[in-house]
């Protein structure tokens, strides 16, 4: 990749730090530097057993994650960037709203899942507070936005594959279902999908934290114990914009982070590289890492994919953390009905997608599963995030 052609987003972020803006220009140059020096940046390849590239697997294994260019193709890119744009248009006119700026009904408004979360411009609401079980240990700056800014924007939305026919295809890509079989083993489970907004000048922050929360004390804890996350990049990702993590962190079990902010001498975590990446790469990002994203002060915008992997014995018969909905113990019932995402996922890709070979999961063989998707069992994916399986 060429040195950063976002020199004016640099600028412009360093700008909102105020005496501390040569630090911050300074960390971003030097984490962008950092992160294009390491060693875990390629295609997705498989050997000729059909088993994930080792040299992958080491990497992400030392590093906590990976960078899959070139994974999703202009077509599809495309795609989804015209999806996006109608699925704005269906959003509330303000939390809590029902209603969508033409006067419909507004996306999610019949749901009693989670949807979509908001926040002040650039601000960073769930740094410091007890929300999701209080991970968000320090709150990040809040820059101040432009005068004529919205006074709340989204930020996330939840539960988006019932909303978005063109996540769920992304969702269905054989090569990322058989990278989450490598890592999770044939029986993988799914855990959450939602799409990050991360819009220029407004998009907020996500203060530092690492997303395991039921499992740090198990007596089975390994690296890998709370999942993953893919990360697909609609536009790409940036130093500004972007996701930044603490390679290694997932081996360490649970972090003090308010004490690697201490130790730092700021929110700039000493160590820490950002995700960077093109539209269409996708980053495979445990779970476990430290990870976090500034308020987005620069002048490209991030619309990230993001779709996450458990392993089966993570989940089953495990009460869940209650982090993205309301607690509950995932026995295989629950799991089997979660898992059906996948297999709609599958053939809505197949369908769009004829040229590629499909993914075939394992547990839909042993059971005799087949699930086709249509008009009819689009209506199933309705509150589906009510059975996120958060550990």
């Amino acid at each position: 990749m060429k040195q950063p052609d976002y020199m004016d987003s640099i600028e412009a972020c360093a700008a909102h730090y105020g005496e501390n803006a040569q630090a911050m220009r300074t960390y971003l140059l030097c984490g962008h530097e950092r992160a294009m020096q390491l060693d875990n940046r390629g295609p997705i390849s498989f050997d000729g057993a059909g088993k994930l590239d080792p040299k992958i697997v080491d990497a992400y294994k030392k590093y906590g994650f990976y960078v899959f260019t070139g994974v999703l193709k202009p077509e599809e890119l495309q795609d989804i960037e015209q999806d996006l744009e109608a699925l704005k248009k269906r959003f509330p006119v303000g939390p809590g709203e029902k209603l969508a700026a033409d006067g419909t009904p507004a996306l999610g408004a019949d749901c009693t899942a989670p949807t979509l979360v908001w926040s002040k411009p650039l601000g960073d609401p769930l740094g410091g507070s007890t929300l999701a079980n209080g991970r968000h240990q320090v709150k990040l700056h809040e820059p101040k936005a432009a005068d004529d800014a919205p006074d709340m924007a989204p930020f996330i939305l939840l539960g988006s594959l019932q909303f978005s026919e063109t996540c769920l295809r992304v969702y269905g890509h054989p090569q990322l279902l058989k990278v989450a079989e490598e890592i999770n083993g044939k029986d993988f489970t799914p855990f959450n999908e939602t799409l990050f907004i991360k819009e220029p000048g407004i998009g907020a922050a996500v203060s530092w934290h690492q997303d395991g929360t039921t499992h740090w004390d198990s007596e089975d804890f390994d690296q890998d114990i709370h999942g993953f996350n893919f990360m697909a990049q609609v536009y790409g990702s940036t130093a500004v914009n972007g996701v930044w993590v603490l390679p290694g962190s997932h081996k360490a079990g649970k972090v003090d982070i308010t004490e690697l902010v201490d130790q730092s001498g700021s929110e700039r975590i000493r160590g820490t590289v950002p995700l960077v990446c093109e539209a269409g790469d996708v980053i495979i990002c445990n779970r476990q890492l430290v990870h976090g994203s500034f308020a987005n002060t620069g002048f490209e915008p991030r619309i990230t994919v993001n779709m996450g992997f458990h392993r089966r014995s993570s989940v089953l018969n495990v009460m869940g953390a209650g982090t993205h909905n309301e607690a509950q113990i995932f026995d295989d019932a629950v799991i089997t009905k979660r898992s059906e995402v996948i297999g709609y996922a599958i053939d809505a890709r197949r369908q769009r997608f004829p040229q590629e070979s499909p993914y075939e999961y394992q547990p839909f063989l042993e059971r005799g599963l087949d699930y086709q998707w249509n008009a009819e069992t689009k209506t199933l994916l309705h509150d589906y995030n009510a059975l996120d399986l958060s550990i």
